[in-house]
């Protein structure tokens, strides 16, 4: 295992930062954040450009390389404070279903249209009742001749109004609760029954979210993806992506936030005429959130290279311990980025308070911080299951 970047991987790394520049948090991300406008014009030239679709199959117009590359691109975007939320559940964590268990007339409907980005598709999991416990997931799936009949609730479901579908995570009508078979559909967001509701959010954010209702939707059988009663590891194939790539989100915000707070501490100077990132009272708590910020990348690389090595047990570890770390130092970044700036941190033309908002979202999602430390504990530590 390296972590030594390829030719290759810097030019990606560079190519992304320069069109990150260009739709940077300042002039363009942060104004349509507050108009709560997705970010449609950088979403369609990173597809343009092969960005969205960098691990997907050559084959299907993706650049064949890996979660490594697509958590690259998102770190690249966010550290400019303009991370595409979507770039998690459309390539990451559907794509890479799709890729691994979808039929051949799939993988080319969709895949095309996912790595060029003229298409999204998001991901529909979450529950009202089920919480974090895939588990308890109500929303059923039963045959009726050749089609499917789902019916269920999802909650906290992303950019359902950006969609051409979601990806449905239902069981089987027969399938026991508690013992999660996962049954994947595709659902077209136009299809009879589906019915999305905005969920009205206390965040800055380009993206909404949204309360599906699946009332007696018909889909064809074409709609299942994989196995109607495959092991879970089929679920799990798109999840260790999702939570690489929310530490990529996180780790560039951690970026972006020490990023600012140096800038202003080199030139900001109240005493004795020297900056203010010359006292150790600002320059040590910016030096620790920039160590913290770099080990939870390093986690989040060994978590993307053990998963694109086929790895998947280490790949699950690593994840969850990149996406726990990189939360908590994105939060403490943009904390600290704040207090460099004083009264001035909590400004709209700095734009830091409504970033640390939406950060603190790591905590919670993809997985709360809880539930990983849960995971650590039994797997890691080999200690008694407490849930």
């Amino acid at each position: 295992m390296s972590f030594i970047e390829t030719d290759e991987q810097k030019a990606l790394r560079a190519a992304v930062a320069q069109l990150a520049a260009k739709y940077n948090m300042r002039d363009y991300a942060g104004p349509k954040a507050r108009r709560n406008e997705p970010l449609d014009e950088l979403w369609h030239e990173a597809g343009k450009l092969g960005f969205l679709g960098v691990n997907l199959p050559e084959e299907y117009g993706g650049g064949g390389a890996g979660i490594y590359e697509l958590a690259l691109v998102q770190e690249e975007l966010s550290a400019q404070g303009c991370g595409l939320l979507l770039m998690v559940v459309s390539p990451a964590i559907c794509g890479t279903i799709i890729t691994k268990y979808g039929t051949e007339e799939q993988k080319r409907y969709w895949l095309t249209r996912l790595a060029d980005g003229s298409s999204k598709m998001v991901f529909g999991i979450t529950e009202p009742d089920a919480g974090s416990n895939s588990h308890k997931i109500t929303t059923t799936a039963r045959r009726d001749g050749e089609d499917w009949i789902l019916n269920g609730r999802k909650i906290f479901i992303s950019g359902v109004d950006q969609a051409e579908a979601v990806l449905i995570v239902a069981r089987t009508e027969n399938a026991k609760t508690g013992n999660l078979q996962p049954a994947l559909f595709i659902v077209p967001t136009d299809a009879p029954g589906f019915v999305k509701t905005k969920q009205e959010m206390d965040i800055i954010e380009p993206d909404n979210q949204f309360t599906l209702f699946l009332d007696d939707v018909r889909l064809p059988v074409t709609a299942l993806v994989g196995q109607e009663d495959a092991a879970i590891a089929q679920l799990f194939a798109g999840l260790n992506p999702e939570r690489i790539m929310g530490a990529a989100m996180a780790v560039g915000m951690g970026r972006y936030a020490i990023d600012c707070a140096v800038s202003y501490a080199k030139e900001r100077a109240v005493w004795k005429g020297v900056p203010i990132g010359a006292h150790q009272g600002i320059s040590h708590p910016l030096a620790q959130v920039k160590i913290e910020v770099e080990l939870a990348k390093l986690m989040m690389n060994k978590a993307a290279v053990l998963y694109d090595s086929g790895d998947d047990f280490g790949a699950a570890e690593a994840a969850n311990m990149a996406k726990y770390a990189a939360a908590e130092a994105s939060i403490k970044a943009l904390d600290q980025a704040i207090q460099t700036h004083g009264g001035a941190g909590l400004t709209r033309d700095v734009g830091l308070a409504g970033m640390l908002a939406a950060a603190r979202i790591g905590r919670v999602a993809p997985v709360s911080r809880e539930m990983v430390l849960n995971f650590v504990a039994q797997h890691s530590l080999g200690l008694p299951k407490s849930y």
